[in-house]
């Protein structure tokens, strides 16, 4: 079988941060013309909420939970992350990717902000016939907060071991994990303490840069390395090639 790829795009990437729920729909275009270009029948997309999702979680406090009786936020933190999920998708259709989209508040479950459930055996069959599922950052159901956000990162690290990816590369608006100006090449569990590794400047509920971290370092642990690379260097992820970022690896 050849490799099951992981590709998660970044909320920056694929919105406008700055702005509520602005949809950047050239990046958006090219990178599903160069997802076209080097196709696998063994693709799974991520994808996170950027302006779409960050602004309304925040605002409704969802990184705290939900209660009874407040539970707006729920829906229109979703409706949100649904809208630029079938505006993913349906570029990645126009370009010709059979793509699909999956919500995880559908499918998966929390426990205290973690995940500890996500149905996946129809996510197997997808891929199987051929189907790229584009699953992307939403809210789910949480069993002792009531609800919680889960990320985009949070889901790459969940899938890629329950559906055993031997690649996950994330596809971000810098070259790669910056520390002092320059891209680290390589980061492990040992090596990351030595870093100064900041958070997004814009609203985010999930940790920025450093959530992205601490998430590939768990899934190394794993067995499973990670790239971090600009979206720019998408085509070389795909095809194999160096892309002049970072790569997250275990000991």
């Amino acid at each position: 079988m050849s490799d099951r790829v992981i590709l998660k795009l970044g909320g920056s990437v694929i919105t406008d941060k700055g702005s509520d729920c602005t949809v950047n729909r050239s990046a958006l275009d090219g990178i599903a013309r160069a997802i076209a270009g080097a196709h696998s029948a063994h693709l799974l997309i991520v994808h996170g909420a950027g302006s779409c999702g960050h602004p309304e979680a925040h605002r409704y406090h969802l990184d705290k939970g939900a209660a009874a009786g407040q539970t707006e936020g729920i829906y229109v933190t979703h409706r949100a992350v649904s809208a630029l999920n079938e505006a993913v998708v349906s570029s990645l259709r126009e370009a010709g990717v059979p793509a699909l989209g999956v919500h995880p508040l559908h499918v998966g479950v929390a426990d205290n902000g973690r995940l500890v459930a996500f149905e996946s055996r129809h996510l197997e069959k997808m891929l199987a016939l051929g189907l790229v599922p584009v699953i992307h950052g939403d809210v789910v159901m949480d069993l002792s907060r009531g609800a919680c956000i889960v990320s985009g990162d949070q889901l790459v690290r969940y899938l890629a071991v329950a559906l055993k990816c031997t690649r996950v590369g994330l596809a971000t608006d810098v070259p790669g994990v910056l520390n002092g100006g320059r891209v680290v090449s390589e980061i492990t569990p040992e090596t990351v303490q030595s870093l100064q590794i900041g958070n997004s400047s814009h609203t985010d509920v999930t940790g920025g840069m450093k959530g992205k971290i601490d998430e590939l370092l768990g899934l190394a642990t794993a067995g499973i390395g990670a790239d971090i690379f600009q979206v720019s260097r998408l085509g070389d992820f795909l095809a194999g090639n160096d892309h002049g970022g970072t790569k997250v690896r275990g000991a």
